[in-house]
């Protein structure tokens, strides 16, 4: 019976034309439970890290051929070898060879002769970086990725929220869109906190170093400032609550989703209104608020107490989204074909809804009114016919309010009314059976 294959060994491959550097260096990194690969110029170096991808090249620079150098640049412009680390190997002592290293993507120096303690102790700290920055780097693509596919989800549920008033059978439609964000959604909630974990732990790393090393040499230096280290650190927890915030964001739209389109049954159900008003409100939300057009537009609630009521939840949030959306609609055109004078005139931008009971009737009323332009009485006379729109092509189709009356009407057995004043605004009032 096979057994699971243990922990991949590191591979370091040594560079150097000096055999006994080679033999000396091969036995401590075999020491260490490491696999030593050796190459004695920089083509042969080449070659092998192209075929074996070594986790690590120690490499000399003074060496027949193209010296350390010129095989670094070619490893570094290799797409196939140029994330793996490189430390030098060099008797130079000349800072300006060092930085002239540095800039061409080694990590770091060893100045021989070298210590193999000290050696070691170099290697297992740029391995361990090595995995720690290729580890992040996955874990940060995939949450990427994740990220950007919940966001084209989401752009996918708003275009077909604009489409919704040519189906009557939105609720279907949105509440599969509502379940599907929430996969999504908490597949990112759960990774963005083993991200924050994982920052934490490299930030406490990262000052346990700064604490056993406090004075850290020219080229670490030059990095953190390059780098904006204090700006970096700080900054990054402040990333990751932002992350957190949006998560929250969309767990609330795609709850509004599901209780916006509550699935109807073939017979009608006990509904509460309000909870259909307020998820419209949330899903219209990012429409509310103020642009370069015009300034955002106010919401005032004016809920009684209403019971729960028998009908199709999901066809009367369709009638609620239709008449909200018109009514900002209503102040988008307000702002795009007036003057500033009439407009600064006509005060806050307002929609209020305001439900009501009727005991003795046995039936609630829900009245929602803006104070946008009003309607012209020739425009009024038909808003009910389908298709029938004053909007340009391509924004509306028409048929949202003969929908709206379709539902309340034929399918609830109440009663629509439109009151419109030009200039003023217009109140739309439903009255339903209890």
């Amino acid at each position: 019976m096979m057994t699971e294959p243990l922990l991949k060994p590191k591979h370091i491959l040594l560079v150097d034309d000096n055999p006994n550097n080679l033999k000396v260096l091969s036995e401590s990194i075999q020491g260490c439970g490491w696999k030593a690969l050796m190459a004695t110029d920089g083509e042969s170096a080449i070659e092998q890290t192209e075929y074996a991808h070594p986790d690590l090249i120690l490499l000399d620079i003074m060496m027949p051929g193209i010296d350390g150098f010129e095989t670094c640049r070619r490893l570094k412009a290799n797409s196939i070898t140029q994330n793996i680390p490189v430390i030098f190997m060099t008797a130079l002592s000349d800072a300006i060879d060092k930085v002239k290293g540095l800039e061409i993507g080694a990590v770091d120096y060893i100045t021989k002769p070298f210590q193999q303690e000290e050696v070691i102790a170099r290697l297992k700290l740029h391995l361990k970086i090595s995995h720690l920055t290729r580890t992040l780097e996955q874990r940060v693509k995939e949450r990427t990725a994740e990220l950007s596919q919940s966001l084209r989800q989401l752009k996918q549920t708003q275009l077909q929220l604009i489409q919704s008033e040519k189906m009557s059978t939105l609720g279907q439609l949105v509440a599969g869109i509502g379940h599907e964000i929430n996969n999504p959604v908490g597949c990112i909630s759960g990774n963005r906190s083993h991200i924050e974990q994982y920052v934490n732990d490299l930030l406490r790393l990262l000052h346990l170093y700064q604490q056993k090393l406090p004075h850290p040499d020219a080229e670490i230096e030059e990095l953190v400032a390059e780098i904006d280290l204090a700006y970096l650190t700080e900054d990054m927890p402040k990333l990751l609550a932002s992350m957190g915030q949006g998560i929250g964001r969309l767990k609330e739209i795609s709850l509004s989703l599901r209780t916006f389109a509550r699935s109807d049954m073939s017979s009608k159900v006990e509904y509460q209104i309000h909870e259909g008003i307020d998820s419209t409100l949330m899903l219209l939300k990012h429409r509310l608020k103020g642009n370069s057009d015009r300034p955002k537009i106010q919401v005032v609630t004016k809920y009684g107490e209403l019971p729960p009521i028998a009908c199709y939840p999901g066809q009367m949030n369709q009638v609620f989204m239709n008449i909200i959306a018109n009514a900002i609609d209503a102040f988008d055109d307000l702002y795009q074909n007036h003057s500033n004078q009439k407009i600064a005139a006509a005060g806050t931008n307002t929609i209020t809804i305001t439900t009501s009971v009727e005991r003795q009737q046995k039936t609630i009323t829900i009245c929602i009114e803006d104070n946008a332009l009003g309607m012209a009485p020739d425009v009024q006379a038909r808003i009910f016919e389908p298709s029938f729109t004053t909007k340009p092509v391509g924004k509306g189709t028409g048929l949202g309010l003969a929908i709206s009356y379709q539902i309340i009407v034929d399918k609830h057995n109440g009663q629509i009314d439109c009151l419109s004043t030009f200039g003023q605004g217009t109140k739309f009032i439903f009255t339903l059976p209890i």
